[in-house]
Formats: C-alpha cells, sequence, structure tokens
C-alpha cells in the first residue's frame, strides 16, 4: 500500500545522508534521484538515471520518473510509479515477472555500457571535497563505481 502520495522535487548537488519522506532529491551532477520508500516503510531508494536505467522528466513545475520503480529487494516490495509528482501505486508483480524484468533490465545495462573488460580503463566518479561521505551518498558512490570495473 503507498502512503505516500506525492514527492516533491528538490535538487542538490549532493544526496542528503537522511532524505526526508516526500521528496525527491535530484542531483544532475551524479544523474541520481534518491527518496525514501513511498510505501511509507522509509527505506532509502536510488534511481540512477540513463538510458538503461532511469529517465527523469521535469516540466518546470514537477518531475516524473520512467519506468516505475519496483522495490523488489525491499521487505515492503512497493510498486509505483512517479508522474508528475504524483505517487500512483501499479500492481505488485510475481517472482517470474521481477525475473523476467531483472533478466531484461541486466541485458539493458550490458548493451548500454558495453563489455568493460575490453573498454577504456574505468573513471572513478571524484569525492566532493566539501563534505565526507556516509549513508546513501557513500552506497551511491560504491555503487556507481563498480558500473565501470
Amino acid at each position: 500500500m503507498i502512503r505516500i502520495k506525492q514527492l516533491r522535487h528538490r535538487f542538490v548537488d549532493l544526496i542528503p545522508d537522511d532524505p526526508e519522506p516526500g521528496i525527491l532529491y535530484v542531483s544532475m551532477e551524479y544523474a541520481t534521484a534518491a527518496h525514501r520508500c513511498c510505501c511509507g516503510c522509509g527505506e532509502e531508494v536510488v534511481t540512477p538515471f540513463n538510458p538503461a536505467q532511469w529517465q527523469m522528466s521535469f516540466d518546470g513545475d514537477a518531475v516524473s520518473l520512467h519506468p516505475s520503480v519496483g522495490n523488489w529487494n525491499l521487505r515492503c516490495r512497493s510498486h509505483y510509479v512517479v508522474r508528475d509528482g504524483r505517487v500512483i501505486e501499479a500492481p505488485t508483480w510475481t517472482k517470474e515477472e521481477v525475473d523476467a524484468g531483472r533478466r531484461r533490465d541486466a541485458n539493458a545495462r550490458a548493451d548500454y555500457f558495453g563489455d568493460r573488460k575490453t573498454g577504456p580503463a574505468p573513471t572513478e566518479i571524484p569525492a566532493p571535497a566539501a563534505k565526507p561521505e556516509k549513508g546513501l551518498w557513500r552506497r551511491l558512490r560504491g555503487w556507481l563505481n563498480s558500473m565501470f570495473v
């Protein structure tokens, strides 16, 4: 069940360590958005932007994310769409649907990022100098760096 029915966007340089519920933090510098799960469980949800994962649109008033947000690794297993800042509950997926979606997503990422073993040397994402990394931001940076190794 979705308890948070709207996400207000906030454009930021860095995702805060303790995101507020109901806020979609958007970092254009790191091509990523993050928010607390809209079911109300409080878990952090990260949506990296690229053609193989999520796309974000901003119409000057509200933010939309595409495709839907399926929190299959969270205890709540919530599934919703963020359209024009509104959170719209989506149907729960079966294990088979989740597995098929994960295979499709893995293939899309492999197609988009190519074969990293024969590609150019990975580039580390520089750490911001002004603030030490903690929590969500440290995990996000580790995930992003792992995409290029």
